[in-house]
């Protein structure tokens, strides 16, 4: 025969431990090794059953002054723990101190969370909420749009009305659980609760399941809704679309769907909040000579735009209020980019202009390097 361990070894305390520290060990290891939560673990039941024996004296005032004096041996003269049968679920003392209303603890740990019936009556809930993920244009996300969107989604059947039952059959109460939706069985001295397998939890069955959904009481269905982007929308933005998720249990309402956004990059338009980005190519001459430019924007206007006398490659020139839509009518502004051309090639009429302009102008051989904070960004 196996030699038992010292009982304040089992419950990891010390030996001047007090029933607060006792109770508190016991649980943890209770909960850890309770049958239920390792089905099939040998180990882990025997773990158990040594941790509850130990409990057992260890909170007992006599049994643990005789444990403390005789030892293991000591208890054998009372009948070990429990009495002469081994141990004894009637005979558990401080049980409700541990764990208060124990069986709500270990539903929760152990899959129960089985629902209480009334009358044989079952509850609605409401469907599930839905995701649509949507692509849409840049220009659509700054100007807004509308979209149609199709997509499949449970709806309340039609014949039963979302009940589940044939022909106004309803339902009736489960024989399995009488109503409450949940069964309890014994494991040791625990009364363990658990989902009704009949009615899974409902606390009713379905006596005629309605032949179009087979007694789910929904059925799946393509559905288009227009869906309206606001102007100025972002990438990831959800929009949310109340009671077009799917139907709720029971003939119960319906979810919410939401729509994300996801926005295509634009070849020549960048966004930053609410103001637009572009880069627009000049010739040397018009960078030099000031002139006046046509620029397309991003929603086919064609604006005027007037480039400075001088201006040098990377300058950014603000057209304002032609950016993207915000509040109150608003809208954020238009950045452009100058971007100075270097023709490749020239004709010897023109390279002879240019020739002469260095020498008017005086252009430097020996340049110094620039300062880092004088370079366009």
């Amino acid at each position: 025969m196996a030699t038992k361990r010292d009982y304040y070894e089992v419950l990891g305390v010390q030996k001047g431990a007090n029933k607060d520290e006792i109770k508190k060990a016991y649980r943890k290891l209770a909960i850890q090794y309770h049958p239920d939560r390792n089905p099939g673990d040998q180990e882990a039941e025997n773990k158990f059953k040594e941790a509850t024996e130990a409990y057992e004296v260890l909170v007992d005032d006599q049994k643990r002054q005789v444990y403390d004096q005789y030892g293991h041996a000591g208890l054998e003269g009372m009948g070990g723990p429990g009495g002469p049968g081994g141990f004894d679920p009637g005979a558990f003392q401080g049980f409700e101190d541990i764990f208060g209303d124990f069986s709500g603890i270990f539903e929760n740990l152990f899959g129960g969370g089985g629902r209480q019936r009334s009358g044989g009556r079952s509850t609605t809930n409401q469907g599930a909420s839905l995701r649509y993920d949507l692509q849409i244009s840049f220009k659509d996300a700054v100007y807004g749009t509308k979209a149609e969107i199709q997509y499949s989604r449970n709806e309340t059947c039609s014949a039963c009305k979302g009940s589940g039952a044939s022909g106004g059959s309803g339902r009736k109460m489960c024989p399995t659980c009488q109503g409450a939706g949940q069964v309890r069985r014994s494991s040791g001295f625990f009364s363990i609760a658990s989902p009704c397998p009949s009615c899974h939890g409902e606390g009713t069955i379905i006596e005629n399941p309605c032949r179009e959904c087979s007694g789910s009481g929904v059925q799946k269905k393509r559905q288009k809704i227009l869906v309206t982007i606001p102007p100025g929308v972002e990438d990831g933005k959800r929009i949310n679309i109340p009671r077009q998720g799917d139907a709720g249990q029971n003939g119960g309402p319906y979810g919410d769907l939401f729509v994300f956004i996801r926005v295509k990059p634009h070849t020549a338009f960048e966004r930053s909040g609410a103001d637009l980005y572009c880069a627009i190519p000049v010739s040397m001459t018009q960078a030099a000579l000031g002139s006046e430019i046509t620029v397309t924007a991003l929603d086919g206007k064609h604006l005027k735009l007037k480039i400075p006398a001088g201006t040098q490659n990377g300058k950014l020139l603000r057209i304002r209020s032609e950016g993207v839509p915000v509040a109150n009518g608003r809208k954020g502004d238009l950045y452009i980019k100058i971007m100075v051309q270097i023709p490749e090639k020239l004709s010897s009429k023109a390279k002879s202009l240019l020739e002469e302009v260095s020498r008017l102008e005086g252009e430097n051989s020996s340049p110094e390097p620039m300062a880092l904070s004088e370079i366009p960004s």
